[in-house]
């Protein structure tokens, strides 16, 4: 701080103090020097003429990263060598370092200047000057200073530059990534590096750029977003110096995962174009010599900008090269003629296409009226030019001349351009024209029909499917169709059909109609093989198989093509087809079980008779005794009905009055439905008769009183009508599984609960039933349909809920009077004493039959087949009266045993037993004539009263 100075007065002249001593002078210059030499910066190295270290500074251990012990060895030759090697190790050009060491010692007046790189990034100026005391050198001063960050400052301004210079001249952008791989890796180690960049429209990463020591893959495909590091600078849009620490506690944190090969650091910077992140910068180490610190993730993320930029400008450069020649190639390579017009007409530009189709060179023909030449009509001329400046998108049709002579159809359209003049837009159609007229041609003369469905208002595709399928049935219309398809409607040319509208046509009601419509929406306005319920002009049901397509424009469904076939007859006849095997495997299932079922029936019923004769009444057992035969009869009774489904039971038809079966029915109907339901019989008086099989006819009335009985638990009235009708073919080919011709028609009625479609559909199937489980078989109704075919006739049904159902049976009318049937025959079998040869394999079932027939006093004969029964036959040597043979004999049937038999024993009666005859002696479901039958299971009784009947008869087999 300066001070005023002052006069004061003189005093006496004050005695000389004594000087200090010249060792503590030197003492405190040194210090002071010392002092000096650690606040410096630099890092300081005083050394002797010898290389000995004479004095350094701090910063001079820590730049060299020097250890005091390896300091204080510098007092010989062998200590400065390991100093030297120290240093050497941490130099990348440590030649140079010694180079200049030794050149200053052999000039050691010299003054020195170099710069020093380090293999870990740090740049260091290195100065040397003599050290000289009283004008003589004693030593030399190395002074070193760390222009690290300047140096990386001017690095980086400087690549900054380059990555700008280089986005400017590269070709493309692999170019630019190796280019900006380059100068990054001149900044700091960056062997391994990529680019990963965010393409938003998949949410993919894509990998232009991969280089790496260990990944040696150079193509590496987009990826879906995941964990890894990339994702994770991605997604924070920060720089990342994921060291090995850093990386564990992401890894921890469930923030990363490991993709690609594990590095030691790796250093993730986002690429940022305002505040968007477009991709990462990476470069990662597998050295520990080569490790990232704060200074390289500074550099990096420097640097990231002007690469953001560098890279989305070449992204767009390519983009736009890329769709500029793509649209090169286009107008080089369209099937389409375009060319320029300007505001007078003048041709001014052409493609490859309009001088390949017309053979015309843009240059001869921009020179001249080319008009005239293309058109030498001045009428088409003129109609030419009036086009040009035509509404865009409306094609005109055209008959142009090439240049050489041919004469083409073509068609042209037009838009304006920006800079005034027009663009025009033309095709050859000349031979899609001759392919439409074929294909029209072919059209008209098809087979199939073809249709064209216009829609107006057109149906939004955005509505529900329900509201779009009901606008669709209330606009389309046939807008255009062949003769094939107006004769499947029952009109002679396609113009009847015109205009019809669709719901006209379609059965709307059928849902399975809808359920294809629906199927068209879903299948995005397209059907394949689609069947279609319709009817013709007159009202007559058709089936049509469809293939449709249909048009969407601006989401609008406007237009509807399809073709279609008529499959009437074809389902027809599949319908019958599927019923027949249908019948044909239940009846395989009946008859396979029938005749073993039928014979375990019997030998059941009969062991159950016989028990019961021999157990005196009131005995305990007797009850148990009665429920086996009640259970025996019930299976019998199943037996019995699936045979009738199936069409292979046994009928004894004969001519019947239905009046007479309904009349002598009517009490005991009346007690099967109850007292709440009423009964009414509307007879026709003038009835036909029929031939069927009168028991199988009362099984019918009884299943379906029974049925109706059941539809009204709360009361009603079932109605009992007959009729004669007439079915023509209309009504046959309406009704699947009628014929046409005369029949008496019975009718039962009932005003229950009604049946919908779905029930309907299945109505005659076995063991379909609605009731509840232990409440009905499923057999019922089964039965009336198989007794109904078997008799030659046909069954309709029509039900809908809450209306009742009613169910009408056509039996084909004959003129034959009517049989009178034998009564049943009352009372027990009278006892016999005629010898009777008793055939069956079942041995349950013979032992009982004999048993049976002995106690009634007859001769037994027994055998188990007819091998058997004709040695028996041949050995007897007396007088047979009857056989008694099962049909179903394994070798031998009992046909023809009977035959065999009647020749070695004449006059003999034949009786069968069978449960399931098949074709012996039976012929489409009738006994053939003179053959006498006793069905499976029968009783002792029954077997007994049928012996005696055929005994006392006088035909024979």
């Amino acid at each position: 701080m300066a001070t005023r100075r002052t006069t004061t007065p003189k005093k006496p002249k004050a005695e000389p103090r004594a000087k200090k001593p010249r060792r503590v002078a030197d003492s405190l210059t040194v210090s002071v020097l010392q002092a000096t030499l650690e606040s410096t910066a630099d890092g300081i190295l005083v050394v002797d003429l010898d290389g000995n270290i004479v004095s350094h500074n701090r910063h001079f251990e820590e730049m060299w990263h020097l250890p005091a012990s390896l300091i204080a060895a510098n007092n010989d030759a062998v200590g400065r060598g390991r100093l030297i090697a120290h240093v050497r190790e941490q130099l990348v050009n440590p030649q140079l370092f010694v180079d200049g060491i030794q050149d200053r010692y052999a000039e050691p007046e010299s003054d020195s200047f170099d710069v020093l790189i380090f293999k870990d990034g740090r740049v260091l100026e290195r100065y040397s000057i003599p050290l000289r005391l009283n004008g003589r050198s004693v030593g030399r001063v190395w002074s070193f200073r760390d222009v690290t960050a300047r140096r990386r400052a001017e690095c980086v301004q400087e690549a900054v530059y380059r990555i700008s210079h280089t986005a400017h001249t590269a070709d493309n952008l692999l170019q630019l990534l190796r280019a900006i791989h380059e100068i990054v890796g001149e900044l700091m180690p960056a062997k391994n590096f990529y680019v990963s960049l965010y393409n938003a429209e998949n949410d993919r990463l894509e990998f232009p750029y991969f280089v790496d020591e260990y990944d040696t893959a150079r193509d590496i495909p987009p990826r879906k977003l995941r964990k890894g590091l990339t994702e994770y600078v991605l997604r924070t849009g920060q720089p990342l110096l994921a060291t090995p620490e850093v990386y564990e506690q992401l890894v921890a944190a469930g923030e990363a995962e490991l993709i690609g090969a594990p590095s030691i650091d790796w250093l993730g910077v986002p690429l940022k174009v305002k505040d968007r992140t477009i991709g990462v910068v990476v470069t990662q180490t597998y050295s520990q010599g080569v490790r990232y610190r704060e200074g390289e993730r500074d550099i990096l993320t420097f640097v990231s900008s002007q690469m953001a930029m560098a890279i989305e400008r070449k992204r767009v450069e390519d983009a736009w090269r890329e769709q500029s020649e793509l649209l090169q190639r286009i107008v080089d390579n369209i099937p389409v003629m375009l060319v320029f017009l300007d505001d007078q007409g003048r041709l001014t530009w052409g493609n490859r296409e309009w001088t390949r189709t017309l053979g015309y060179d843009i240059a001869d023909a921009s020179a001249r009226d080319i008009f005239a030449e293309l058109y030498p009509d001045p009428r088409e001329r003129q109609r030419v030019r009036d086009s040009i400046g035509a509404p865009m998108g409306q094609w005109t049709d055209f008959r142009t001349r090439t240049r050489h002579g041919a004469t083409l159809d073509t068609i042209w359209a037009n838009a304006p351009l920006t800079g005034g003049g027009w663009l025009a837009i033309g095709m050859d159609v000349t031979d899609r024209k001759r392919a439409e007229e074929r294909y029209r041609s072919f059209i008209a003369q098809s087979s199939e029909g073809v249709s064209r469905l216009e829609i107006d208002p057109p149906v939004p595709i955005s509505l529900p499917e329900e509201a779009q399928i009901d606008r669709l049935y209330a606009g389309a219309r046939i807008a255009e169709c062949n003769d094939a398809m107006a004769r499947m409607y029952g009109y002679e040319e396609a113009h009847d059909l015109v205009g019809t509208t669709l719901a006209s046509l379609h059965n709307v009601t059928d849902p399975a109609n809808r359920e294809q419509i629906r199927a068209f929406l879903r299948a995005g306005y397209r059907v394949s093989n689609s069947e279609t319920r319709e009817h013709d002009r007159d009202g007559r049901p058709r089936v049509f198989l469809n293939n449709v397509v249909g048009f969407v424009e601006d989401g609008h469904l406007v237009r509807v093509w399809g073709t279609q076939r008529d499959v009437t007859e074809q389902r027809h006849l599949e319908e019958q087809f599927r019923q027949s095997q249908k019948m044909e495997a239940v009846g395989q299932l009946a008859g396979g079980i029938a005749h073993d079922f039928n014979n375990l029936l019997t030998a059941i019923l009969g062991n159950t008779q016989l028990l019961l004769r021999d157990l005196p009444p009131g005995d305990s057992k007797r009850g148990d005794v009665e429920e086996i035969r009640k259970a025996s009869e019930r299976a019998a009774s199943l037996t019995r009905q699936l045979l009738a489904y199936s069409r292979r039971q046994m009928l004894q038809p004969e001519v019947l009055d239905l009046n007479v079966v309904v009349a002598e029915m009517d009490k005991m109907l009346r007690r099967l439905i109850g007292e709440h339901i009423a009964l009414a019989a509307v007879l026709a008086p003038d009835l036909g008769r029929v031939r069927a099989d009168p028991n199988q006819i009362e099984q019918v009335i009884v299943n379906l009183a029974v049925n109706a009985r059941d539809a009204m638990p709360e009361g009603g009235k079932l109605t009992i009508e007959t009729a004669n009708i007439d079915l023509d073919e209309t009504f046959a080919q309406a009704h699947l599984g009628s014929v046409a011709g005369s029949y008496a028609m019975l009718a039962v009625t009932d005003t229950g609960a009604g049946m919908d479609a779905s029930v309907r559909a299945h109505l005659f199937e076995p063991f379909f039933t609605t009731k509840e489980v232990g409440k009905g078989t499923g057999l019922g109704l089964a039965t009336v349909y198989g007794i109904v075919k078997q008799s030659g006739g046909y069954i309709s049904v029509y039900s809908e809920p809450g209306l009742g159902a009613s169910f009408k049976i056509y039996l084909p009318r004959i003129e034959t009077p009517v049989t009178t049937p034998a009564g049943p025959q009352k009372g027990g079998a009278a006892r016999g004493s005629e010898t009777v040869l008793v055939v069956e394999d079942e041995p349950a079932v013979l032992t009982l039959s004999r048993r049976a027939l002995e106690a009634q006093g007859y001769l037994v004969l027994a055998a188990s087949d007819a091998a058997a029964a004709l040695r028996v036959v041949e050995r007897h040597g007396g007088t047979i009266h009857l056989l008694l043979t099962d049909v179903g004999l394994p070798g031998l049937n009992g046909r023809k045993l009977a035959e065999q038999a009647s020749r070695c024993l004449p006059g003999v009666k034949i009786l069968f037993i069978s449960g399931y005859a098949r074709n012996a002696i039976v012929h489409n479901g009738v006994l053939d004539p003179g053959v006498e039958l006793l069905p499976k299971p029968f009783t002792m009784d029954s077997l007994a009263r049928k012996l005696d009947q055929v005994l006392q008869s006088a035909s024979s087999c």
